[in-house]
């Protein structure tokens, strides 16, 4: 038997990613796999990377935002766009507390992994196993996207990416769960908006039988992470903090981002950003 802590989505919250290793801790995890998204928009850096390395990871994905951070060292910058411009200025705050042996190794983790556990095959990706952005595995969407998804040789297919706890099957009748999101709830029905407690799953093995799954919900301290960001000098840290308190994620709001750069006055900072990172 094996008992599997999966995480995904992060985004930087460190009291989040703390608060579910102890949880994870106390039910008795064997295993820890990471889905992704460690980074931005939260203050955590080279510190989440090392509450990573001091757990028995045996599987680690590559998400979207590990994937922008990429583009953002290699120049792929794109000026006319508030979400991008928001993103480049916190992946160079992130960046700049990593090593060049941490980067190095975000550049090289996989989109894809196939662990067997128990004699089950699992099939473990941020997204499709062929890309780490889109929209087509929303909770309500087709059927055809999650059979997709599944492919036809693993018995249980874990992803991340929607910020949405949920399990569902192919319609070969394999397992597809999604632990949730670490650090950037958004429920979406109103009455469980408020509701940001940090979200994984566990997975218990018993053999070929079917994995048992708990959905895992952990209450932590906000204001600790909200007061961290702070001391921390986080970019658009009053963005944060309001995600931190309501749910409200603007990393898509493009009339809030451009808003938000102008009068913070960071047109410097990205100008000197795109000195520091030209274009590959």
């Amino acid at each position: 038997m094996h008992k599997i802590a999966v995480i995904s989505d992060v985004h930087g919250n460190v009291t989040a990613l703390q608060a579910v290793i102890d949880d994870a801790h106390r039910a008795g995890c064997t295993d820890f796999w990471f889905l992704g998204d460690l980074f931005v928009p939260g203050p955590g850096a080279h510190d989440l990377l090392a509450l990573l390395d001091a757990l028995p990871i045996t599987t680690y994905v590559r998400g979207n935002w590990e994937h922008g951070l990429i583009e953002t060292l290699d120049g792929e910058i794109d000026t006319g766009d508030p979400s991008d411009i928001y993103e480049v200025i916190i992946d160079d705050y992130v960046a700049s507390q990593l090593t060049a042996a941490e980067i190095m190794r975000i550049r090289q983790l996989p989109l894809v992994e196939t662990p067997v556990v128990d004699g089950l095959h699992f099939q473990v990706s941020h997204n499709l196993p062929t890309k780490d952005s889109g929209h087509t595995l929303q909770p309500t969407g087709d059927q055809a996207a999650f059979d997709q998804l599944a492919g036809d040789q693993a018995d249980v297919v874990v992803y991340g990416h929607v910020h949405h706890q949920l399990f569902r099957q192919s319609q070969a009748g394999q397992f597809i769960i999604n632990p949730g999101t670490v650090g950037m709830p958004f429920p979406h029905w109103s009455r469980f908006a408020t509701d940001l407690r940090a979200q994984y799953a566990i997975l218990t093995t018993h053999g070929t039988a079917m994995p048992d799954v708990d959905f895992r919900k952990v209450t932590y301290d906000a204001e600790a992470e909200i007061a961290l960001a702070r001391s921390r000098h986080l970019p658009y840290a009053d963005l944060y903090a309001q995600q931190m308190r309501t749910g409200a994620v603007h990393t898509h709001d493009l009339p809030v981002l451009e808003r938000a750069t102008r009068e913070l006055g960071y047109g410097p900072r990205l100008r000197a950003i795109i000195r520091k990172y030209p274009r590959q």
